[in-house]
């Protein structure tokens, strides 16, 4: 049966396709189709964090963190820099650890 994905994979899946003894065909990204791509999966594991159920959450915020790994090093992102903007975000406009949820707004 074939299937389509066009999507990123992890290094290893081509491998792992081949020992089960199923065929493939693969592709190497240039950088722009590589950042695009990522930008793509994190979306994709976003949504299956969204989804997942409590005993999941530590394997797909697993792979959420893999991915944004991955984006950090294709566009040379420190660290540090993440995590200095995060408390810059959070001493600005605060955390979540209120569980405010914001039900309307209106402008006069």
């Amino acid at each position: 049966m074939h299937q389509e994905y066009n999507k990123l994979v992890r290094d290893r899946i081509p491998e792992l396709i081949q020992k089960s003894g199923s065929q493939y065909d693969i592709t190497t990204l240039s950088e722009i189709e590589y950042r695009q791509a990522l930008k793509d999966k994190l979306l994709e594991e976003a949504q299956e964090v969204a989804q997942s159920s409590p005993n999941e959450l530590v394997q797909e915020l697993a792979d959420l963190l893999e991915v944004i790994a991955a984006l950090m090093e294709a566009y040379g992102i420190e660290d540090e820099h993440i995590l200095l903007e995060r408390d810059h975000k959070r001493a600005e406009k605060g955390g979540f650890e209120h569980k405010i949820k914001l039900l309307w707004t209106e402008s006069t």
